[in-house]
């Protein structure tokens, strides 16, 4: 296949891809092994490795990371993503990575979530081959293949790539692992609509113990979520939901009182597993901010 076909069809491949995650968070072995697209069925995942070379196409098509694998998968200090080489020689699977880099192609990155279940992150690129090391170097977006040291950023570059960092790998994989254990719910409402469903953080992100864990996240939708935010919406450490007192005495439309003043008093839906619960103790700790709102 030519360099440009070859580029259209990935774009339209990740389009696509991107229109599915949007409807379930996450995307399945199943889903990426007979992904069909124009009524072509293009296998995205390898059967038993963690890299997609397929025969007719220039470069790798999708490389697993598995932070359990036994590869050293690693996001590095200065926030680019190192992907190992494959056991044995430096060529092998290796092979198409590096005509990637060469092509200049992108690549889709699967973050392992569970077995059989991943966070697909498209438009990743290889920015260097780092043979002492035995690793390749991926840039999360586009904009960071063109630092001028891959292996050693600028102050500035390694502030934009962690940001990146964030928006492209950690967030998508906190919603992903979010909107699973809740089944695409809404935690007050149960709203069953995974594009107006958020992965909501009980301690808000950039705070301490803020983090992007399962323990911290709320499946919610837009509305809600966006009351929780601004403390119109607390949960004590028992899952019970209160709705601030002012806006519980306020008179308004059908979506003030269907859609928070009759949630006041209810419990919010938990996850089955009891590892994919929220923490009591980060809700003890927001909902003393919901209260110190006069709430």
């Amino acid at each position: 296949m030519e360099r440009d076909a070859e580029a259209i069809l990935r774009e339209e491949i990740f389009l696509h891809l991107e229109e599915l995650v949007g409807d379930t968070g996450v995307v399945t072995r199943e889903q990426l092994w007979d992904f069909t697209l124009n009524g072509q069925t293009h296998r995205l995942i390898d059967r038993n490795r963690g890299i997609r070379n397929p025969k007719d196409m220039l470069a790798t098509l999708s490389i697993l990371s598995d932070p359990k694998g036994k590869y050293a998968d690693e996001e590095l200090h200065d926030s680019l993503f190192a992907y190992a080489y494959r056991e044995g020689s430096v060529e092998g699977d290796n092979k198409k990575l590096r005509a990637a880099l060469t092509h200049k192609l992108p690549l889709l990155l699967l973050r392992k979530i569970a077995d059989g279940v991943f966070v697909p992150v498209p438009r990743v690129y290889v920015v260097a081959d780092d043979q002492p090391n035995r690793q390749f170097l991926i840039a999360l977006n586009e904009d960071l293949r063109m630092v001028s040291d891959p292996l050693k950023l600028q102050p500035l570059e390694r502030q934009y790539a962690e940001r990146v960092t964030k928006q492209r790998l950690h967030q998508p994989e906190f919603r992903g692992r979010v909107l699973r254990a809740y089944e695409c719910r809404c935690a007050v409402c149960h709203l069953k609509h995974a594009k107006l469903l958020d992965a909501a953080h009980i301690i808000a992100d950039g705070k301490p113990n803020g983090t992007p864990t399962i323990d911290n996240g709320l499946s919610l939708c837009k509305i809600h979520h966006a009351a929780y935010d601004e403390n119109f919406l607390g949960i004590t450490p028992d899952g019970e939901i209160r709705i601030n007192r002012a806006l519980l005495q306020e008179v308004d439309g059908p979506m003030l009182r269907h859609g928070l003043q009759e949630m006041h008093g209810l419990h919010i839906n938990t996850p089955a597993r009891k590892n994919d619960r929220p923490s009591r103790e980060r809700l003890a700790y927001r909902f003393k901010e919901f209260n110190l709102t006069g709430c």
